[in-house]
C-alpha cells in the first residue's frame, strides 16, 4: 500500500519531494487561516465573556502549532525518505524517549501553564499587570510557551508561561479599572492646612480621569468627594494625603506628575507655608 501511494506521488527526486513539501505546509497555512477565520466569526457572533481576547489569541495559537505538527507527521508518513530515517531514529526509541521526555519537560510545562492561565483567568490579553517593580506592562499576547508583555518603555518582556503562573501579580484591570490614588503633599508646620486642603481638592477636580466614586449613602454623609488625611506631623513639615479615584490605571501616573505640579503651582502662589528641613548644628 505505502509503495503504490509512494508511486502514486513520485516522491523520488530531491526536487519532488522539495516541492511536495512545500504544497504540504502551504495546504496546511491555508487551513489553518480557514479555521482561525471561522473561530474568531463564530466568537465575535456568540459575544461571549467565557471567548475573550485571551481564549482567541490562545486557541489561534494552537491551531497553528498543532496543524504544524500534523503536517510534519503526514510528510514523514508519505515521503519515503523522510520515512525511512525516521524508522532509523524510532528504532533506539528507549533511549530517545528519555531525551525527549527531558528536552520537552520544560515545553510541556510552559502548554500547561499557559492552559491554565487561559481557563482560570488571572490576567488577559490587554491587561495591565505589574509583577515586580522591573516587570510592569500590558499583555500583549499569550502563546504556548510564553507570555509577552509590552512595558511603558516599549519593550518587550518574554516570560515562560511556567514561571509567570507561580508569581505574584498585580493586575490594575482584571475586574474594576478604577483606581484609588495615593498622593502626598507636604506642608510647613506654620502653613494654613484648611488653605491647603482647599487648594488640593480644587486642583484635583480640574485634571482629567478624576471620578466621583462614592455610594449614594457615601454622597450624603461625605462632604467632599476628595478625601485628604492630616497625616503626621513630622520634624520639618505636615504630611497630607489625598485620596483621589481616577477612572484609567493607564493614566495614573501622568494625574500624579500634573496633580503635583499644579498644587505646588497654587502653595505658591497663595502663599502657603513649606516646608524648610531643620538641622541641630552642635558645636564644641
Amino acid at each position: 500500500m505505502k509503495k503504490s501511494i509512494d508511486k502514486f506521488l513520485g516522491l523520488e527526486s530531491f526536487w519532488s519531494i522539495f516541492f511536495y513539501c512545500l504544497l504540504v505546509f502551504f495546504v496546511t497555512w491555508i487551513i489553518s487561516r480557514i479555521a482561525r477565520f471561522i473561530l474568531v466569526k463564530y466568537i465575535k457572533h456568540k459575544k461571549t465573556e467565557r471567548f475573550g481576547g485571551t481564549s482567541v489569541f490562545f486557541i489561534k495559537n494552537s491551531i497553528k502549532f498543532f496543524l504544524g505538527l500534523c503536517a510534519l507527521g503526514y510528510l514523514i508518513y508519505t515521503v519515503p525518505s523522510l520515512r525511512s530515517k525516521a524508522a532509523i531514529i524510532f528504532s533506539g526509541a528507549g533511549i530517545l524517549a528519555a531525551i525527549i521526555g527531558f528536552a520537552a519537560q520544560a515545553a510541556l510545562s510552559n502548554l500547561i501553564a499557559g492552559v491554565f492561565i487561559v481557563i482560570f483567568k488571572p490576567f488577559r490579553v490587554g491587561d495591565y499587570i505589574k509583577i515586580d517593580e522591573e516587570r510592569i506592562g500590558i499583555v500583549q499576547d499569550i502563546t504556548l510557551r510564553h507570555t509577552i508583555i509590552n512595558t511603558f518603555e516599549n519593550k518587550r518582556l518574554i516570560i515562560p508561561n511556567s514561571i509567570i503562573s507561580t508569581e505574584s501579580i498585580l493586575n490594575h484591570t482584571i475586574e474594576d479599572s478604577h483606581i484609588l490614588s495615593f498622593n502626598n503633599f507636604r506642608i510647613g508646620l506654620n502653613a494654613d492646612v484648611d488653605l491647603a486642603k482647599r487648594i488640593i481638592r480644587e486642583e484635583a477636580l480640574k485634571l482629567d480621569h478624576v471620578i466621583d466614586n462614592r455610594t449614594p449613602d457615601e454622597v450624603l454623609t461625605e462632604d467632599h468627594q476628595i478625601i485628604i488625611r492630616f497625616i503626621d506631623v513630622n520634624e520639618g513639615y505636615i504630611h497630607l494625603r489625598a485620596y483621589v479615584w481616577v477612572d484609567e490605571p493607564f493614566e495614573e501616573f501622568r494625574f500624579k506628575c500634573n496633580f503635583k505640579e499644579a498644587v505646588h503651582k497654587r502653595f505658591i502662589l497663595e502663599g502657603v507655608d513649606l516646608p524648610i528641613p531643620l538641622r541641630k548644628i552642635y558645636t564644641a
